[in-house]
């Protein structure tokens, strides 16, 4: 399997732009692991779950292990952010 290498900066260019699948996955790994900003579940979640919505599976095993250590209404939160970014992009 091909991985893709971005610099933080690039992949919020690509999300803000829109997002391809593999940008918005690697938000969900920058926010996961803490690569370049604070380690946060919620936003974790998002990146995941928009990655996912859109095919991409190493995203979706990503989300379930992470909601595994989150709380519902973490999660319900993640799920709302991802439902506003979507409206604006």
């Amino acid at each position: 399997m091909a991985r893709f290498e971005f610099s933080s900066e690039d992949v919020v260019d690509v999300s803000a732009q829109g997002g391809g699948t593999d940008a918005l996955y690697q938000l969900g790994l920058m926010y996961c692991v803490g690569r370049d900003v604070e380690v946060n579940l919620i936003e974790a979640h998002k990146w995941f779950n928009l990655a996912a919505m859109r095919g991409n599976d190493d995203a979706k095993a990503c989300r379930l292990e992470i909601s595994r250590e989150m709380t519902k209404k973490e999660i319900a939160a993640a799920q709302k952010s991802a439902r506003e970014w979507l409206r604006y992009h």
